[in-house]
């Protein structure tokens, strides 16, 4: 048994960890979390496969509960992001407005990777963080 302590928000989160045997964020050694990459899914994890942008949006609101499930101050936190784009050319530059609308004041290091498709088949998007929990 791990020593680490795992998370799950309530709702999808709990949920998708059942479904799938996994955390949705870890706390490490060195005041870090990483999180596990959120979709664009409801609270309830239904997806609606015809909007990149809703993905997105509701991508960012899954990441704040999951970064509030494990008691850090959503992304003020946030120094490194990796985003998965099923269509890079459809979601990139939404993204790119999101981050600038939520943490205008901070820029933390990100990767954008262009993929075929993600683990369940309606996912437009994925966003993995890593946050430095400065509460230690």
């Amino acid at each position: 048994m791990s020593s680490l302590t795992y998370v799950n928000d309530d709702g999808a989160g709990q949920k998708h960890s059942d479904l799938c045997h996994y955390s949705q964020a870890v706390h490490l050694p060195g005041n870090i979390v990483e999180c596990a990459g959120q979709g664009g899914w409801t609270s309830s994890g239904d997806l609606d496969t015809d909007d990149v942008r809703r993905q997105v949006d509701l991508a960012f609101q899954n990441i704040d509960r999951v970064l509030q499930a494990a008691g850090l101050k959503e992304w003020e936190d946030v120094y490194l992001i990796r985003s998965y784009h099923v269509d890079m050319e459809s979601s990139y530059d939404y993204v790119v407005e999101k981050l600038k609308k939520r943490i205008p004041g901070h820029r933390p290091v990100w990767t954008a990777i262009a993929i075929p498709r993600l683990a369940f088949p309606p996912m437009l998007i994925e966003i993995e963080v890593e946050a430095f929990d400065s509460r230690s």
